[in-house]
């Protein structure tokens, strides 16, 4: 279905040709795009020259996937603006802004939470299904730039103004922000036990709208705001988080980078560096693994002589796993040498903030073991993978399964087929007890790799149990 404009579109005929861009090469990029979302698209070379020609509209998803398609090929966010399809949909620039302005950084964030919210009444998968292929790691480097040049606001303090919300506006109390602090402390614990896609992880999106909105629209004395920022800043990182591992990239894209401009007005500056390692293993799980570096190193870079022992080690992991992600085995070996450093100089006396709880040496194992993974180093991997599994807890459920998986990809490559297996069907147990694509897809890659072995019967067995894992709708 499309709509016809008033004459040609001559922006996306222009941008098309900038980036070298044939129609039947758009509408294969278009097609591919919707494919990897689960659309099934049919638009050639004649669809794309009515819509350059014509000034055609198409209608649902498709003018996402057209900036989307040339993004890729020029590098670089392309807005709807750009191509002449402005009219569409102004919801894909929502969340992208990284303003100075507090003012504008309040809006920037209370905008997004709403978004959200109106996607899901809805229906048809929500708003994020209209944002469908439009997550773009380049997307990034302004609000990472930004934040390393100024990472606090100079005052936060707010006089509300009654036409910015409905009804009075609130005046904001310490008692407030203790509210959101907890709500985030409770998605923390249900995000770690049942994945980002159980029912109360979900909740983390409406409690920003209902709860962290109005408050960041009210008024708040300058201490206050810069709680509250932190607070917001936590919750709205956890959102991402979340997003991310449900398999919805653009959101935990559009979410990071709010949570990261309300961490730089709550002047916190680990707490930006913890939103940043976020966005770079987001980058790094995206195959992007130099973009990767380069966030983790931001993280790193504004926390020297600030942040705790325990959480530059952690800083230094996400980093490592960026290089190994790149295939970097030096920068990788280097920074998991210092991760363990940081990590051996932390006492339990520190000041460590209340999101670190879940980094200690089993998670820094899990992850050395994930890099040796990218190193294609097994027995390295098993190593690393042993420690990290030495303590299951039911409290971190979701990464007891990734490990799970890690260990038979380790075990499949040190050709140890019945130690694989075994590993796999006790992840698929687990992965069966969350919800979350992530493990599902890390499942999904060891099924691939033992194809080799389909007509093994421990291979077959272990197919079998994923089949109702796999067949389960993201």
């Amino acid at each position: 279905m499309s709509r016809e404009q008033r004459g040609p579109n001559e922006k996306l005929g222009a941008v098309l040709a900038l980036a070298g861009i044939s129609n039947a090469g758009l509408a294969r990029r278009v097609n591919d795009l919707g494919a990897q979302r689960g659309l099934t698209l049919r638009y050639d070379k004649t669809s794309v020259a009515r819509w350059v020609s014509k000034g055609m509209v198409p209608q649902g998803a498709a003018p996402h996937l057209i900036a989307a398609a040339i993004g890729q090929k020029l590098g670089r966010p392309v807005p709807l603006h750009e191509i002449g399809l402005a009219d569409a949909d102004p919801a894909p620039e929502v969340g992208l802004a990284f303003p100075r302005d507090v003012g504008q950084a309040v809006r920037s964030a209370t905008d997004l939470y709403r978004l959200d919210l109106a996607g899901r009444r809805a229906g048809s998968g929500g708003i994020w299904q209209s944002l469908a292929g439009s997550f773009a790691v380049s997307a990034y480097a302004t609000p990472a730039s930004r934040w390393l040049i100024t990472p606090a606001d100079s005052s936060v303090a707010r006089d509300a103004n009654p036409s910015e919300g409905s009804g009075a506006p609130l005046k904001v109390g310490h008692s407030d922000v203790l509210k959101l602090r907890e709500a985030a402390e409770d998605a923390r614990r249900w995000d770690s036990k049942y994945g980002g896609g159980d029912w109360r992880s979900s909740m983390v999106p409406e409690c920003l709208r209902v709860e962290a909105a109005p408050l960041l629209l009210g008024s708040y004395s300058d201490e206050v705001g810069r709680a509250l920022f932190g607070a917001s800043a936590e919750l709205t990182r956890l959102a991402g988080w979340m997003a991310f591992d449900t398999g919805q990239q653009e959101a935990a894209q559009r979410y990071y980078i709010q949570a990261l401009r309300l961490a730089r007005a709550a002047a916190d500056v680990p707490l930006g560096g913890y939103v940043l390692a976020s966005m770079s293993l987001q980058a790094t799980y995206r195959g992007f693994g130099d973009e990767g570096v380069d966030l983790a190193q931001a993280a790193l870079e504004r926390n020297r002589g600030l942040a705790t022992a325990r959480t530059m080690s952690f800083f230094r992991l996400v980093e490592a796993r960026a290089h190994a992600r790149a295939s970097d085995a030096h920068a990788a070996g280097a920074a998991l040498r210092s991760a363990e450093g940081w990590l051996e100089r932390a006492r339990d006396g520190d000041n460590d903030p209340s999101w670190l709880g879940f980094y200690g040496y089993d998670r820094f194992a899990a992850d050395a073991a994930e890099c040796y993974r990218d190193l294609k180093a097994p027995r390295q991997v098993r190593r690393f993978t042993e420690q990290a599994l030495s303590k299951p807890t039911e409290e971190f459920v979701r990464s007891h399964g990734l490990r799970l998986v890690v260990s038979a990809v380790a075990e499949l490559e040190s050709g140890n087929l019945d130690a694989a297996c075994e590993q796999g069907v006790r992840a698929v147990e687990v992965a069966g007890r969350i919800s979350s694509v992530r493990t599902t897809e890390y499942v999904r890659d060891l099924l691939h790799r033992l194809e080799p072995y389909g007509d093994e019967p421990r291979v077959v067995e272990l197919r079998e149990r994923a089949r109702p894992l796999l067949m389960t709708p993201a």
